[in-house]
C-alpha cells in the first residue's frame, strides 16, 4: 500500500504545534498531524471531587471530543445524547491517566484540579494520540503559569509523555496510520510512551489477524521511535520555557 505523501513506513506524519492558541486558557495548543488537528486546553481550578477531598493532593482530568464536522458525515455531539459514547469515555480516560503518569499530583500546590479538553477539529486517523502529544504541552503551560503566578515553587511535571499509532497494512508495519490506513489495517496498536522510551500504555488489536511475540516487539521498537520524535519536538515547542524535573 502507498502512503499518503508517499512517505515511509517508518515516518510520522508531518507535526506541526502552535503553542498559546486560545487567550484563556492557562494553557493551550493547536497539534497537527498530517490532517488530523486537536485543540487542547488545560485550566486549573480549585477543589478536587469528593473522594479526593481531604488528601492535600492535586488532580489531573481530562475531557475529549469529535466536533460534528471532524468526520466525513456529521456527527452528534456527545451532549445531545445525554452522555459520552463509550469510546469517548474510554479516550479521555487514557489522556488523563497519560498525564497523571507524569505529573506529581503533591506538587500541585493543594487540591487543586487540572482539566485538559481535547477537542478534534479534524479527524484522520490518530486522534487520541494526537490530544495525548498535544495535551502535554497544554498541561506544561498551565502549570508553569501556575507557578508564576506563586502558587507553587516549582513546576511539579516529572517527565515528557507523547502517543503514536503504529499498525500492519497489507502485512507491513507502519507507523502513525491515517484513516484509510487504520480502516484496513490488520493490526492496530496505540502506545503511549514517556520521555525515558518507558511504556505508559499499549492498545493493540488483531483486528483482522492474530499477532506473534515477534511481531509485536517490531510494532513496540517501531512505536517507540515515533514516540521519541515527538518528545524531540515537544523538546522544540518548549524551548527556553523547558522545565520538565528529570528529562
Amino acid at each position: 500500500m502507498e502512503r499518503s505523501g508517499g512517505r515511509a513506513n517508518d515516518a510520522l506524519r508531518p507535526v506541526r504545534v502552535t503553542r498559546r492558541y486560545l487567550k484563556h486558557a492557562h494553557g493551550s495548543c493547536m497539534i497537527e498531524l498530517g490532517d488530523t488537528r486537536v485543540l487542547c486546553a488545560a485550566t486549573i481550578s480549585d477543589g478536587v471531587a469528593v473522594w479526593r477531598r481531604g488528601s492535600g493532593l492535586g488532580w489531573v482530568t481530562a475531557e475529549y471530543a469529535m466536533l460534528p464536522a471532524s468526520t466525513h458525515t456529521r456527527s452528534r455531539r456527545d451532549v445531545s445524547l445525554g452522555a459520552p459514547s463509550g469510546r469517548t469515555h474510554e479516550i479521555q480516560r487514557l489522556i488523563g491517566r497519560s498525564l497523571r503518569t507524569v505529573i506529581d499530583m503533591a506538587g500541585m500546590g493543594g487540591e487543586y484540579t487540572m482539566n485538559v479538553d481535547c477537542d478534534v477539529i479534524q479527524a484522520d486517523g490518530g486522534t487520541r494520540t494526537a490530544a495525548i502529544t498535544g495535551a502535554f504541552i497544554a498541561a506544561h503551560d498551565a502549570l508553569a503559569r501556575w507557578r508564576d503566578a506563586g502558587r507553587i515553587a516549582e513546576l511539579p511535571v516529572i517527565d515528557y509523555v507523547a502517543a503514536t499509532s503504529v499498525g500492519m497494512v497489507d502485512g507491513v508495519v507502519m507507523l502513525d496510520l491515517d484513516y484509510a490506513e487504520d480502516s484496513v489495517a490488520e493490526i492496530d496498536m496505540n502506545v503511549v510512551a514517556d520521555g525515558k522510551g518507558r511504556f505508559i500504555e499499549v492498545q493493540g488489536t488483531g483486528e483482522r489477524t492474530p499477532f506473534d511475540r515477534a511481531r509485536l516487539d517490531e510494532m513496540l521498537d517501531l512505536a517507540l521511535t515515533g514516540t521519541e520524535r515527538l518528545v524531540a519536538i515537544q523538546r522544540e515547542v518548549l524551548g527556553s520555557d523547558l522545565e520538565v524535573y528529570g528529562a
